[in-house]
């Protein structure tokens, strides 16, 4: 069991009347992120409640044991060492609500679980416009606010009202937007807050036009980024006035590798794993890319992906 916490004490968190849901020991990372890089987390909890999650954290907290939210495990690159603590997944969270409409607009309850592409695929047939330019990106929309996510001129920042969250001491309480610091590809939240729901607002439209342009971005990115590869989404942050992408690729980084793990030929600023791919190759194929920008443009890239987990010193 967990390097933490007694085979006892796991069976008394665990318990049947205070915990629904699943639970592994040691469950290997990889086979739950979109790059397939991660070691073992000595716990990996599915709730299946809020009931559950509250319980949980309020023990996890007692005992001092770190948890870490994970959606859709994009965006996180994981070490090869695993995570220490629990790894919570927020799938059973996964609906999505009308809450409220007018004639020209319309407000959903979108839970932290929830596929960003489920959400989008939801407002395209819907006629529901405003984040059509999120199509394509990996994840769940607990991720998608905490990176505020973004592509096209679109942002998730642009529709999101309000989040509710849920902290270790099983308090939940709701931010408003202007509380959330929103900003190019962060946002305010501490690791503390783990997202429960989102409320998003809307703007009706044309069915048939909204779904064109879903599709035409969709076809754009499928051209140019490898969205049906491993990967985590984009490496690093845009510097002002620049693309890393481009920056990558003018230094001559393309198809750059470092064991299995490869600065993709479609596009610069994703690094693929081509099978076998290790967390160590892939931090040591930043620095080389990192170093090369730096040495060719003067600027140094600043991370966009997650670096979770334990890194031998």
């Amino acid at each position: 069991m967990s390097s933490q916490l007694s085979e006892a004490r796991m069976k008394e968190i665990f318990r049947d009347d205070v915990f629904r849901g699943e639970v592994f020991a040691d469950e290997l990372m990889r086979a739950h992120t979109t790059l397939r890089i991660g070691g073992p987390a000595d716990i990996y909890a599915i709730p299946r409640d809020l009931s559950s999650l509250r319980n949980l954290l309020l023990a996890l907290k007692d005992e001092g044991v770190a948890a870490m939210p994970l959606g859709g495990g994009s965006n996180v690159l994981v070490s090869d060492e695993g995570i220490e603590g629990a790894v919570i997944s927020m799938a059973f969270l996964n609906q999505v609500e009308i809450i409220e409409e007018s004639v020209d607009e319309v407000r959903l309850f979108v839970e932290a679980g929830t596929p960003l592409q489920k959400l989008v695929s939801f407002a395209k047939a819907e006629g529901y416009g405003g984040i059509e330019g999120l199509v394509g990106i990996p994840g769940c929309v607990c991720g998608a606010v905490k990176g505020n996510a973004g592509s096209f001129g679109f942002e998730i920042s642009d529709v999101v009202e309000s989040v509710t969250v849920i902290l270790m001491d099983g308090t939940v309480r709701v931010i408003e937007h202007g509380a959330l610091g929103l900003g190019y590809r962060s946002c305010a939240l501490s690791d503390g807050d783990i997202i429960l729901s989102v409320n998003v607002r809307l703007k009706k439209g044309d069915a048939k036009e909204i779904s064109r342009r879903s599709e035409e971005f969709l076809q754009e990115k499928l051209e140019k980024q490898p969205i049906s590869k491993f990967s985590a989404g984009c490496v690093f942050k845009n510097p002002p006035g620049a693309y890393a992408g481009r920056l990558i690729d003018e230094a001559g980084c393309k198809g750059m590798k470092r064991g299995d793990i490869e600065v993709s030929k479609l596009h610069a600023n994703f690094f693929v794993n081509r099978g076998r791919g290790s967390a160590s190759d892939f931090l040591g194929l930043m620095e080389d890319v990192n170093e090369r920008v730096a040495t060719s443009f003067q600027v140094e890239l600043e991370t966009e992906i997650r670096i979770a987990g334990r890194y031998s010193k």
